[in-house]
């Protein structure tokens, strides 16, 4: 196969044009076979927004047409390797799964397939019982505290955009990953789109599916089953202590524990800090949720093809670094979303941002963030950033009058630092409802300020970010970990068999680099067997 790269064609030219550009690149030689690889969108130009293509052609005489094509971004395509999953003929101890996040459902995968068996336990409910629970908390306010937007079957990536990109190498890990997502259910478009995303209405159904793949592999999973304690002798783990939903608590007697408990477990990370687990507090970002009409993001992206029905809801990305020393940066943008609440723990206000499949709603939004460092956070102790997230929560819950209502201002109001009594143009998504005020009251002084210096300069970048009417919803603190756990390069911690992996311990960022830290872990479990 020989890969064509860069190929640009105009947004609302069909197929045939791109079949007609790969011919005219390999002149009268016939096409056996082409393959997608790639597709992105290029929106620099405000006269013509194109589609940028890679390709696999199968071609007779390859090397002949690699000689002379006139396309310069050309080469031998490269096979793409399978992740080698070898197969353990005999372990004595099955190993234990904490969390079934993209880290831990993936672990238990790799593991499953390698013939492990492994048991996998979730403080959460599974899937479709844990959507129901959500949607309570939304519609009633009434907060599970074990099973909701954090906690739960699939991690908190199952109620977000379903992202799929990431800064990490693609290769068989990567590849590995999406396989099985379109293997459960998901479009294949995720195999090429530059920016593929799932969305939350996909994810409920891909979770499900790839619970299904592990259990028939002999995989076994215990819902609303979680780690109270762990033993160890020696430096060794040699048991887990884990409590059900009655409070009945077990031993479970195992050699190698998989710890992707996700970045809000808080009473776990407080329990592994009391057992001397070595871990320590990293830097990490708070702020809002930042709400557009998803129609002036289009028309400040896309300009004349704001309305196009091929390119769908536009996203961004800025990120900008500040006179006040200070960065800030959008993530986790969802176009066409809503604003979520998040909250796992009583008398604390959390959002988060979530789109389905389609990303039709009217509003668009991102966490809008600034980073914070440890020593932002007014103690040495490895768990200072979580206590320092916890602050901020639980300001915004006083700010939402101690309800699970959001504090909400408008974007003019917030540059101005002054409170706002009601909604503009843009009526806020967030699912429990908001509370009109001033933002100032939830964040330390620093990040207001930042805030401000950073919607005036990402406005420059795109127009319209500043839009007086949007709406700024608090308090966004989960963007990462607030801690990270030590590790060697065998992914394993000092503590001999407990494995850290994904966001929680501080070593991914996203569904995908969750998903791929969890593989690894488990690929560097099945060496020890």
């Amino acid at each position: 196969m020989l890969r064509f790269s860069n190929i640009k064609i105009p947004v609302d030219a069909g197929k045939e044009v791109l079949e007609q550009e790969i011919q005219k690149q390999i002149g009268a030689h016939k096409i056996i076979h082409w393959q997608l690889v790639k597709k992105a969108i290029d929106a620099r130009s405000r006269d013509c927004i194109y589609f940028v293509y890679t390709v696999d052609v199968d071609v007779a005489d390859e090397d002949e047409v690699l000689a002379k094509s006139p396309w310069k971004y050309i080469e031998k395509a490269l096979p793409n390797l399978p992740l080698q999953i070898k197969k353990v003929t005999s372990s004595s101890i099955r190993p234990l799964v904490v969390g079934s996040g993209p880290a831990g459902m993936f672990a238990a995968l790799v593991l499953a397939q390698a013939g492990l068996e492994p048991l996998i336990i979730e403080r959460g409910s599974e899937i479709s019982r844990r959507h129901q629970e959500v949607d309570t908390f939304w519609q009633k306010g009434k907060l599970n505290l074990n099973s909701n937007v954090q906690f739960g079957e699939g991690g908190a990536g199952t109620f977000s955009d379903g992202k799929l990109m990431t800064g990490i190498k693609k290769d068989a890990h990567t590849a590995y990953v999406l396989q099985t997502f379109v293997d459960a259910g998901a479009p294949k478009e995720i195999l090429f789109l530059a920016k593929p995303h799932l969305g939350t209405d996909n994810l409920i159904k891909i979770v499900a599916n790839i619970r299904k793949k592990i259990e028939s592999l002999g995989g076994e999973y215990r819902f609303n089953t979680q780690l109270k304690d762990i033993s160890v002798k020696d430096g060794k783990i040699v048991s887990a202590i884990v409590c059900d939903a009655a409070g009945r608590e077990e031993e479970i007697i195992t050699n190698a524990i998989i710890l992707a408990i996700g970045h809000s477990a808080r009473d776990t990370f407080e329990m592994l800090y009391k057992r001397q687990v070595p871990m320590t507090a990293k830097p990490f970002s708070v702020g809002v949720r930042i709400e557009h009409p998803q129609s002036l993001i289009n028309k400040a992206l896309y300009h004349k093809y704001w309305n196009s029905p091929y390119l769908g809801a536009a996203d961004y990305k800025m990120s900008v670094h500040l006179p006040n020393g200070r960065s800030a940066y959008t993530f986790c943008m969802c176009p066409g979303g809503v604003v979520v609440a998040a909250a796992s723990e009583q008398n604390a206000v959390v959002t988060n941002g979530m789109s389905y499949y389609a990303r039709d709603k009217q509003n668009a939004n991102s966490a809008l963030l600034v980073g914070v460092t440890p020593e932002d956070f007014g103690t040495s102790h490895p768990l200072g950033g979580m206590y320092f997230q916890r602050n901020i929560e639980q300001k915004a819950f006083l700010a939402g009058h101690k309800t699970y209502q959001a504090p909400a201002q408008k974007c003019g109001d917030f540059l101005k630092n002054i409170p706002s009594q009601s909604a503009g143009e843009v009526h806020p998504s967030y699912s429990c409802g908001v509370i009109w005020g001033n933002l100032d009251t939830v964040f330390p002084d620093y990040v207001t300020e930042t805030l401000r210096l950073a919607i005036k300069e990402m406005d420059k970048k795109l127009h319209g970010f500043n839009y007086p009417d949007a709406v700024l919803t608090g308090a966004e603190t989960r963007s990462s970990s607030p801690v990270k756990f030590l590790r060697g390069e065998d992914n394993q911690s000092p503590v001999l068999g407990l494995y850290p992996c994904g966001e929680g311990a501080g070593f991914a960022g996203g569904i995908m680099s969750a998903a791929v830290d969890g593989i690894k872990t488990a690929l560097n479990l099945l060496k020890q067997k």
